[in-house]
């Protein structure tokens, strides 16, 4: 089986970082990798506005259905929004033996979001997209998870974690292409990160030899009103050998194995295969 191939790939080139920034996040992995049908460099997930909850009352509903809820993958010591698996109130304090301050600034993504129940209808443009979540936000996040993050780390880090994203929903752009969409667009509806639930695909390639991928998000979509999962395994790569010194992930994006999503993998693979011949 041959290397991954590097058409498909972006990032690395455009945002090399020597490995040191990840080494203690991310683990290394010098071992074969499987080849996903859709890659990208780089990993992780975005953060609702503040403004998801907008009254009291809505406040209350979710904090008392999510007392003890938890999600995987960006962790935060708030309670969470049942209706999009987010921060009720994202942490932007700084950390207990924080060394130096960090930006609290969140930049706003390309992905548009579903206006939750209790929100208003005229919600501002920053309000249509998700945003990212700041450097004291994501240097808090890991520090809850023992990730042993270093401050002078996050200016690299929050970059790579917003292109992957951008990537991520590009990717998925691109699969929804097949379907007709007269309700202005795929939008995101929640994440959730399921690390430890590895699917069929990354069970085939750990069978053949190949390394399990690191993390797994699943996306879930508004498609002109109907729910549509996508799957996201994330895996670490070999660096490119232009920028030997560049950190590589590599993610494989695609519709969750149900029956419907079954037929749009086929659909995807009969289109690529069109176009391929075409050209």
């Amino acid at each position: 089986m041959q290397d991954k191939p590097s058409t498909n790939s972006t990032g690395a080139s455009s945002c090399p970082v020597n490995h040191s920034v990840w080494s203690s996040i991310i683990p290394s992995d010098t071992e074969k990798e499987p080849v996903p049908q859709y890659i990208t460099t780089l990993q992780q997930c975005p953060v609702v506005p503040n403004s998801t909850v907008t009254t009291q009352t809505q406040d209350q509903k979710n904090r008392q259905a999510n007392t003890n809820s938890e999600r995987e993958g960006c962790g935060s010591d708030s309670l969470i929004n049942a209706s999009n698996n987010m921060l009720l109130y994202p942490n932007q304090k700084q950390a207990k033996g924080q060394r130096i301050s960090l930006s609290t600034t969140r930049e706003l993504s390309n992905i548009p979001r579903v206006i939750g129940n209790g929100e208003s209808t005229s919600v501002n443009n920053e309000e249509k997209v998700w945003i990212y979540p700041s450097e004291q936000m994501f240097f808090n996040a890991m520090k809850r998870k023992n990730w042993n993050p270093r401050e002078e780390d996050m200016r690299v880090v929050i970059p790579m974690h917003n292109a992957v994203n951008e990537k991520a929903w590009k990717e998925i752009l691109e699969w929804e292409k097949l379907h007709e969409n007269k309700c202005g667009g795929p939008k995101l509806i929640k994440f959730q990160g399921k690390a430890k639930n590895i699917t069929p695909k990354a069970r085939l390639f750990n069978l053949l030899g190949y390394k399990l991928p690191f993390d797994r998000h699943d996306w879930v979509i508004d498609r002109c009103g109907k729910q549509v999962t996508y799957i996201i395994d994330f895996y670490s790569g070999q660096p490119d050998p232009k920028f030997p010194q560049a950190v590589s992930f590599y993610l494989d994006v695609r519709p969750a194995l149900t029956f419907n999503g079954a037929l749009h993998r086929l659909r995807r693979w009969t289109y690529d295969l069109k176009m391929n011949w075409m050209n």
